[in-house]
């Protein structure tokens, strides 16, 4: 009995004890996501550039002899035609002289040689003399007329030479560095010129392009032929070395006409305007070029994840669960990555809070903006 009255004291002792609280799950996180659309954006691709004035030209000697004079300094400014060096031209004033003297002895003997002719034809004609003189007497004519011609010769390029003592700026420029001072010895055989003169009012910039992003530049642009598609190309900024970018702009005029073998890249060579000389041949830089993606998707870089060398976006899938999703990157503009495999439009991806997600977690979506990718 005893233990009867037990049992239903524990019965009913265990019926009132409080039921045990069933765990409650928490909510799916609230966060941001946007919907993919399909925009257009232009990114830019900086390629690694050489300066060279529009006219470099050596200046080289024509003839050998002591330098005399340098009129110009290094770095100096020259106009066409302006003196630069002076070759001693005694010895080539000699010989012009020579050469003149020479001129006027065979003009004497030119002159004997008629009188001889008219001597004799006198002769034969009274039958004095035999023809065959009168022959003889024409030939030594011939002889001495071009012994004129020769000697005329000799004179002219006596004189070529005694110009070539002056060497005068071919075109205008600046001067570079004087590689030979006053007293020196020149020769046309040198190794090295006398100085490098650039006419930089106008630059040629030369920058290599590989074979894939040739062919996808040139792919951009409207027409049939590469003359037809430099038309269309747009201008072009130098960035200088410092990182500053050169005042004014350029125009894509010429692209090589095969690629280097070695390198598997073609050149290209854009054209500056330089009036205020801020650009000498040597310098250099890097050539932005501006490319247009048309129809790209274009995502936020801070919607990303980066692991492993690969990019990644938490895009939302079936029963708002997102997906880690690999995407391909073909450029960059300003703060988002354009896209071009990995996603689609329509597609949609979380903005932020990735600290709190991982594969197939379930999110409440909190709509930030429907136009993610417009421009």
């Amino acid at each position: 009995m005893k233990t009867i009255y037990l049992a239903l004291v524990a019965l009913t002792l265990y019926s009132c004890s409080p039921k045990p609280q069933t765990a409650v799950a928490p909510p799916p996180p609230s966060l941001p996501v946007a919907t993919i659309i399909a925009g257009t954006d232009t990114t830019y691709q900086e390629y690694p550039a050489s300066v060279e004035g529009a006219v470099n030209v050596e200046i080289r000697p024509q003839v050998s002899g002591s330098l005399d004079k340098v009129f110009v300094d290094e770095g100096a400014f020259v106009n066409a035609g302006q003196p630069i060096f002076k070759i001693n031209d005694q010895p080539y004033r000699a010989a012009l002289n020579n050469a003149i003297a020479s001129q006027h002895a065979a003009e004497g003997a030119l002159a004997n040689a008629q009188l001889e002719i008219d001597k004799l034809t006198l002769l034969v004609q009274n039958k004095v003399v035999s023809d065959y003189q009168l022959k003889t007497a024409k030939a030594a004519y011939d002889v001495a007329k071009a012994n004129i011609e020769q000697a005329k010769a000799n004179v002219s390029t006596a004189q070529i030479n005694l110009g070539y003592t002056l060497i005068k700026a071919p075109v205008s420029g600046y001067i570079g560095r004087l590689l030979k001072k006053q007293g020196s010895l020149v020769a046309p055989a040198d190794a090295e010129a006398l100085t490098l003169l650039s006419d930089v009012h106008n630059v040629h910039v030369y920058f290599a392009l590989g074979e894939q992003d040739f062919v996808s530049f040139k792919e951009q642009y409207p027409g049939g032929t590469l003359k037809d598609k430099l038309k269309q190309l747009p201008a072009v900024s130098l960035v200088l070395a410092d990182n500053s970018q050169f005042t004014q702009q350029g125009k894509i005029d010429m692209i090589d006409g095969q690629f280097d073998k070695n390198t598997g890249a073609i050149t290209l060579r854009a054209s500056f305007p330089n009036a205020q000389g801020l650009l000498r041949s040597g310098n250099t830089g890097k050539i932005r070029l501006s490319l247009q993606h048309k129809d790209a998707l274009i995502i936020p870089q801070s919607a990303t994840v980066e692991m492993q060398d690969k990019v990644f976006v938490f895009a939302v899938a079936d029963s708002n669960k997102v997906k880690k999703q690999a995407i391909t990157i073909i450029g960059k503009s300003g703060n988002n990555y354009l896209v071009k495999d990995g996603v689609k439009v329509g597609d949609q991806i979380v903005l932020s809070g990735f600290d709190r997600l991982q594969e197939g977690t379930v999110i409440q979506p909190k709509k930030a903006s429907d136009n993610l990718a417009k421009n």
